[in-house]
């Protein structure tokens, strides 16, 4: 059986380019400056010069670098996707920017033909490679008196305007101001002299000055602060620019990659560890893999090594300020606290830091979860905004320290803070527990209160709640609703039960007395006026709707779910409330 080649279609070669790999064709002048800056590299013992010019709907790249032979053009040139060109040249090497082989035919995404003229400096005479979109190639004598290659393309319909002078210098100066070789465009300079990172200042606050103008010539900020970062695994060197203001912790993390000082895109993702919201990065790599279209970083143990030095020297960043810069680690924290707080979740560094000058609501006011924990041995926490809310100002009329840790990451941080200081912990509040720390009222208004209760239970026994009388302050809280863990458990467990159909109401209905809940509890504040005068009444019905009443209300001021029948209830007292009174004027 005959062995026969593969027929490639160029132009479907060059679609699939177009639509799939490449995110745009603007692509193709970074592949031709590329191959010029490896010809530039392979050759070795020429300053590097790339010049650019455009006119009369053509653009020309011409390099001084080692150039092709004939034999070479032929191998080369015209092998459609042989990546092995380059370790032919010498390329395969660390110092070479391409790894694909495929890069000149990004080329025809703008013209629909090629002409490179090259001379290798190797010796033999210059050659002419033409290439046209159709598929097929030309190969004869070039005329180029030095070693080096000039690639000239012609626009293709449509693409004109991406060979113009103004397109072609913004990309040069976009993909190449960072080369470490002299690339200019219809004579003007592109190239700047490096990464201003590694620039020589006469001083770092000069220094800090040139980063912090860069920041904002490339991501339109001025930083809150600048870190440098430096990974020499991957020859990865460059700086984080801290985001002078808050985040959400789900937004982009797009970052400025250039390997081998070739910019590789501006919207790299990937690089920092996810929590690493707070920076915007640049950096210049000599060892991670670019993706076949090379705007992207590829994914692997080189890459996951660099994600976790980039995270360790921002953590470390962090750390030194808490020990150096304690008021600008401050103004840090106002900006970017969730970020940190996902660090301390896993960290015991960060974790101290969280815990020294990070600031917390509590019901003594903001302060430090140290500082706290130093007033309030004792303390508790607060596992909802809504039940700190609730419960804060009678928590503190009481004397128990409250913590809000309603926010993302607060509980996990503060049960980690056990494995820093087991013997000043703090511990989930239960609501029914703060029921002990209520004052009671004196032996003889409790016995006069005994009639009014019989009746107030009767009142809500429907409602599965326990009516009891406590003296607390503030003294303008007529009454608070406190349900235990296991008792708002029963209650989240009655909702779902209610709503649901036959079969998934016999399941939830069976796992009610799985566990026993202690009863809710109504608790009238007897330092309060009106509750006194409640207490007061000696009509049942009257009794009725007030207790009603001020369980509604409860409810209500603690945020706390409704239930049907706590719906009916409301509407109920409310409006038997409001027949009495008006009953008592006609």
């Amino acid at each position: 059986m005959a062995e026969r080649a593969f027929q490639v279609d160029l132009r479907g070669v060059v679609d699939l380019l177009s639509r799939h790999l490449y995110s745009s064709p603007r692509v193709y002048l970074r592949e031709l400056l590329q191959n010029a800056v490896d010809a530039i590299t392979a050759r070795g013992d020429v300053p590097g010069l790339v010049q650019i010019t455009t006119g009369s709907g053509a653009l020309r790249v011409e390099d001084d670098g080692i150039g092709l032979t004939e034999d070479e053009v032929h191998r080369l040139l015209a092998t459609i996707g042989r990546s092995s060109k380059r370790d032919e040249l010498g390329f395969a090497r660390h110092d070479f920017l391409g790894q694909f082989g495929i890069g000149l035919l990004s080329a025809f995404l703008v013209a629909d033909e090629i002409e490179v003229v090259t001379r290798s400096a190797r010796g033999g005479p210059a050659v002419r490679w033409t290439g046209r979109s159709g598929g097929n190639y030309t190969v004869e004598p070039g005329e180029r008196d030095e070693p080096g290659t000039t690639v000239t393309l012609r626009s293709r319909p449509g693409a004109s305007e991406l060979l113009e002078r103004p397109a072609v210098l913004e990309l040069a100066r976009a993909y190449g101001s960072l080369l470490p070789v002299e690339v200019t465009v219809d004579g003007e300079l592109v190239t700047s002299g490096g990464p201003p990172w590694r620039a020589e200042y006469p001083d770092p606050a000069r220094r800090r000055r040139a980063l912090e103008t860069y920041c904002a010539s490339v991501f339109g900020f001025e930083p809150f602060d600048v870190i440098d970062l430096d990974v020499p695994e991957a020859g990865l060197t460059g700086v984080a620019f801290v985001v002078p203001e808050s985040v959400p912790p789900g937004s982009r993390r797009a970052h400025r990659v250039y390997l081998k000082r070739m910019l590789l895109a501006e919207g790299v993702e990937g690089l920092l560890p996810e929590w690493a919201f707070f920076v915007r990065c640049v950096v210049d790599a000599g060892e991670l893999r670019p993706t076949a279209s090379r705007e992207a970083l590829y994914e692997d143990e080189l890459l996951e090594a660099v994600r976790t030095a980039l995270g360790e020297r921002l953590r470390g960043w962090l750390v030194e300020l808490a020990e150096t810069e304690p008021a600008l680690l401050r103004g840090f924290l106002r900006l970017h606290q969730l970020g940190v707080k996902a660090m301390a979740v896993g960290d015991d560094e960060m974790l101290r830091v969280v815990d020294r000058w990070l600031e917390f609501e509590t019901s003594a006011g903001p302060m430090t979860l140290a500082e706290f924990r130093r007033g309030h041995p004792d303390g508790r926490y607060a596992a909802s905004v809504e039940e700190f809310r609730r419960l804060s100002a009678v928590a503190a009329a009481q004397g128990v320290g409250l913590v809000n840790a309603g926010y993302v990451h607060d509980v996990e941080i503060i049960e980690r803070l056990r494995t820093l200081d087991p013997d000043s912990a703090l511990r989930p509040l239960d609501a029914a527990e703060l029921t002990t720390r209520l004052g009671a009222p004196d032996a003889a208004a409790e016995l006069a209160l005994r009639p009014f209760l019989a009746r107030a239970q009767r009142a809500v026994e429907a409602l599965g709640c326990e009516v009891v009388v406590r003296d607390f302050d503030p003294a303008s809280l007529p009454a608070l609703y406190l349900a235990s863990r296991s008792a708002r458990h029963q209650a989240e467990l009655e909702v779902a039960r209610d709503a649901s159909d036959a079969l998934w109401a016999d399941v939830l209905g069976a796992l009610r007395g799985a566990v026993p809940a202690d009863r809710p509890q109504l608790v009238l504040n007897h330092r309060n006026p009106l509750t006194r005068r409640v207490t007061a009444l000696t009509d049942d019905a009257l009794i009725e709707l007030a207790v009603q009443g001020l369980y509604a209300q409860a409810l209500l001021l603690g945020h706390h779910p409704l239930r049907p029948a706590d719906t009916a209830v409301l509407n109920r007292s409310f409006l038997g409330l409001l027949e009495w009174a008006t009953k008592e004027h006609r």
